[in-house]
Formats: structure tokens, C-alpha cells, sequence
């Protein structure tokens, strides 16, 4: 028998020890029991880790196999985080609406963005509010009109690069071709620089800003902040980072340069993001006596710091998220002919062989739209919503605790049988004018709800818009052999297809100007 021998410590180490150790136990046992106590059904968390263990599923189908078990509402727990998962509408308006600036204002902090740890979808209270009435009206209907402008070259070099390539033959890998438009148009719509992706796809300056501009989930910064918590103020003394810091660092300074080049007259006349932004740009660079009003709250507008990295959480907001929706939707489309044949129809109704597209005939687009929601409720990019509780609350019966995370799973929300009867087919249907006056608003959340929603939503149409609508007034989508169906998601945060989508371009006939 192995014993371990004690003499060498004094009764005072020994003392410390036991407690810590106490304490370790009491901290990794503690999410055993808690939503019990609350009569919230949902899986036994394991000690420390929580209910991790279910995520090797996907957040997809680990959230829509609690729904079926557990019924609209559960709990369970992200290492050490509570986290209260409800796909009732009711409580979802109660909590994104009329609570929103009382008990459930707030996401979780994310300590380690870099760069953008004060994006406008990080910051809490005053802060978020100056931003969001600032950055709001870059969105208005008269600014997207201007910044649509600027997108739509880009949506034209995109189907002439497809015409030039041997596009039709068979498993063409449809996202990467989504990716390179949208890193072109998002880019040109922030700064008016053509980073000329769509061509040189390969270019490592491109290459660099695909691979910054996306998300790393398996960073192991993740893990700990996760596990715990408690770490996290250690950590970010180290100034970690999820993203690549060599080349945040980079990026940020070359839009440093192109914000100073701007601010000394260089392309004045671009009516793009960044002009827009420097219009409301406060005078000094950080919020300081000269930007509080007599009633001490924040002057609307930006800083300097902060339309920097407003410009970098646009890139890195619709990049991804942009281009695997719209590879979604291609998939969608060639699985389903009668579908595509209907909205090739519209297009060509509303877009007569050389009738340039506008902001206006892409707004007219019904169908379109009918085509692009309901792409969206099957496959949520953004997996959940989420905010977190100040204050113990009781919605309906169901407290919840100061500090518990709420989450509504958006998969599970839009595979709901009661709003959405038989969820697995794709109808865009659901999605016409008759259907959506007698539709539960909070049933169907791709932007989130209530007043902390995607901001740039009305422009995210758009980015998926323009493209869809251009490469179809010359191509169509087909399934080869290649086309995965049904087809399979992987384990990411943000949803995406397991393999790589692939469908065949058909052409439709001669080239016209888009």
C-alpha cells in the first residue's frame, strides 16, 4: 500500500492545503444540482467541465436533441457557467424586449479580441448605447443606397471571373467563391479599396485576411476562460488574443494609415463606411470631459480607437457568416429545381436582358427574400442569441438567478413543429406575405431581437442579395454527383457544412451587363 507521508509540512501548510482543496471540489461540484433546485430539467453536468462533453455533437444537434428531451426549456452548463436554453417565444420577447434595459441588457465580455475587445457587441451600458446611436445610421436606406455603389462592381467581376473559368464543370466549391466576393465587397463598402480577391484568390495579402477575419473556436484561450473563469484577469495580463497577433497588428495599422490618409484629404469624395464613421468622429480619442454632456452621459459618436475596430468587427462579422449562408442558400437552390426555377423567374421579371440591377429592383424582390429567410431558419449561422441576467428574476414560473447566462438556440427555435410545421423541408413558402402577418415575430430570430439585434442586418441582405441575384441572371445552380444530400454539418461554433459545398453553374445563355 502506497502512503503518503505529511511530517514535513506544518500544521498551517496542511491547514491551507485541505482548504484549497476543499475549495477546488466545492467549485467543480457546484453545477450538480443547481438548475434541479429549479425544477429546470436539462443533462447532469460532470464536475469542472460541465456539460462540454456534449458539444463533440455540434451546437446544432447537441440544441436540438435537448429540445426534444427536455422540452422548451432547459440548463445546462459551459464549464463553470450556468446557461438557462429556452425556445419559448413568450419568455424570448420577455427577456430581448421588455426586460432588454432592466435585467438582460447584456452579452457576455469576451476578455480576448485583441484589438476589438471594445466592439460595439462586447461593450455594456453607456458605452454600447453612444456607439449604437452612432454607428446606426450608416444603415438608413439613403446610406446603403451609397454603399451599394460600391458593392456592385465587384458583384459584375464576380460572374465575368466565372465566365472566364471552366465554371461549369462538375463539384464546384461554391463557398469559396461566396468568400472571395465578400471580402472584395466588404472591404470596398468599409474603406473603398479593391482587395481584389475575386481574381487573385490566392494573393497572400488575401490569404492573410481570410485567415485573420476568421474565428479560431479550438484556440485553447477558449478552453481555460471556459473552465475557468477565474483565470481570465491572468490571462489577459499575457494580452492573448483568439486571432493571429502579427497580423491583427498589421491590419489595424493599414487601416490606421487609410483613416489618417482620409482624415488628410486622400479620397474625400468615397462615400463609404469609413466617410460616414469620420462624420461623427468625437474630438478627442477617448471619452473625456470635452465629450460628456451636463447631464453626464456620452456625446453621440466615435472615437478614433473605436472606428477602428468598428471597421474590423465588420470584416469580421460578415465574412464568414455572409459567405456560408449564401453557400447554404446555393445548396438550397440546386436541390430544390422548382424553387430555382421560381425565382429565376422573378429575376428575370423584374431584370429584362441589360437592365442594370439597383438598390431599388433588388429591394423589389419578394421572392428573393422568401428565399433567403427561409435558407436562414434551416441553417442558422449564428447558432444562438444570447444575454445575460442582472438581477433574479421570475419569467412565468421560471427563475432565473443573477449572473445565469440565457441562450436561445436558434436550430432548435426553427425546427420547432409547433411554428414551423414539418421543419425539415425547405418552403420558402412560410415566408410570403400571407404567412408572415399570421407568424410569431419571435419565432424566426436569424438578426436576434429586441433593441441589441444585428445592427447591420439591413446591409447583410444585401451583401447576400446582389451576388445571388448577378451570378443567376447568368447561371443556375444544379446538383451533381458531388452535391452532398442531405448534407451534413460539422461541430463549429458557426454553423457550416461538414464537406465543402459543391453544385454545378449552368449557364443560361450570353453574358449581359449586371
Amino acid at each position: 500500500m502506497v502512503t503518503m507521508d505529511f511530517s514535513g509540512f506544518s500544521a498551517a501548510t496542511l491547514t491551507l492545503l485541505i482548504t484549497l482543496i476543499c475549495l477546488l471540489v466545492v467549485y467543480g461540484y457546484r453545477p450538480v444540482g443547481f438548475f434541479e433546485k429549479l425544477g429546470i430539467p436539462g443533462p447532469k453536468p460532470v464536475p469542472f467541465l460541465g456539460s462540454l462533453g456534449e458539444y463533440v455533437q455540434g451546437i446544432a444537434a447537441m440544441d436540438l436533441n435537448n429540445f426534444k428531451k427536455y422540452g422548451r426549456i432547459w440548463g445546462f452548463f459551459e464549464g463553470h457557467h450556468p446557461v438557462l436554453a429556452t425556445v419559448d417565444t413568450k419568455m424570448i420577447k420577455t427577456i430581448f424586449v421588455k426586460e432588454c434595459f432592466t435585467n438582460f441588457t447584456n452579452r457576455r465580455y469576451f476578455r480576448f479580441l485583441g484589438k476589438m475587445n471594445n466592439s460595439l457587441s462586447n461593450v455594456h451600458g453607456a458605452t454600447w448605447r453612444r456607439g449604437r446611436s452612432a454607428i446606426s445610421p450608416l444603415f438608413s436606406g439613403s446610406r446603403l443606397k451609397e454603399v451599394f455603389v460600391l458593392m456592385e462592381p465587384h458583384s459584375e467581376k464576380l460572374v465575368k471571373n466565372l465566365q472566364v473559368k471552366d465554371s461549369c464543370e462538375e463539384g464546384l466549391d461554391i463557398h469559396e467563391i461566396w468568400t472571395d466576393f465578400c471580402l472584395d465587397a466588404l472591404v470596398g463598402a468599409i474603406l473603398s479599396i479593391d482587395t481584389d480577391a475575386i481574381s487573385n484568390p490566392k494573393n497572400p495579402t488575401v490569404v492573410r485576411m481570410k485567415r485573420t477575419f476568421k474565428f479560431d473556436f479550438t484556440n485553447p484561450i477558449l478552453g481555460l476562460s471556459v473552465i475557468f473563469p477565474f483565470l481570465d484577469p491572468l490571462l489577459e495580463m499575457g494580452n492573448l488574443s483568439v486571432f493571429p497577433k502579427a497580423d491583427m497588428d498589421s491590419f489595424y495599422a493599414a487601416f490606421e494609415k487609410v483613416k489618417e490618409d482620409r482624415e488628410k484629404g486622400v479620397q474625400k469624395d468615397r462615400v463609404d463606411f469609413l466617410k460616414m464613421m469620420l462624420e461623427s468622429q468625437l474630438s478627442n480619442s477617448v471619452i473625456s470631459e470635452s465629450n460628456i454632456d451636463a447631464h453626464g452621459n456620452a456625446l453621440k459618436g466615435l472615437t478614433h480607437y473605436e472606428i477602428l475596430c468598428t471597421m474590423m468587427i465588420f470584416l469580421l462579422g460578415g465574412l464568414e457568416t455572409t459567405s456560408k449562408s449564401l453557400a447554404f442558400v446555393a445548396h438550397s437552390l440546386a436541390t430544390n429545381p422548382d424553387v430555382m426555377k421560381k425565382l429565376l423567374d422573378e429575376i428575370d421579371g423584374v431584370l429584362p436582358e441589360k437592365t442594370p440591377l439597383t438598390y431599388e429592383k433588388l429591394a423589389a424582390m419578394e421572392y428573393l427574400d422568401m428565399v433567403l429567410y427561409e435558407t436562414l431558419r434551416l441553417y442558422p449561422v449564428l447558432q444562438r442569441l444570447e444575454r445575460v441576467c442582472t438581477k433574479t428574476i421570475n419569467i412565468n414560473g421560471v427563475t432565473v438567478p443573477k449572473g445565469t447566462v440565457v441562450t436561445v438556440p436558434l436550430h432548435a427555435l426553427h425546427q420547432d413543429p409547433q411554428l414551423w410545421p414539418e421543419p425539415d423541408i425547405f418552403n420558402p413558402e412560410r415566408f410570403s406575405k400571407e404567412n408572415r402577418i399570421r407568424m410569431d415575430p419571435y419565432a424566426f430570430l436569424p438578426f436576434g431581437a429586441g433593441p441589441r439585434n444585428c445592427i447591420g442586418m439591413r446591409f447583410a441582405r444585401i451583401l447576400m442579395k446582389l451576388p445571388l441575384v448577378q451570378v443567376l441572371r447568368q447561371f443556375s445552380f444544379a446538383a451533381c454527383t458531388e452535391t452532398e444530400v442531405p448534407l451534413q454539418l460539422d461541430i463549429a461554433p458557426i454553423l457550416s457544412p461538414k464537406n465543402p459545398i459543391k453544385v454545378k453553374l449552368v449557364p443560361r445563355g450570353p453574358v449581359t451587363k449586371g
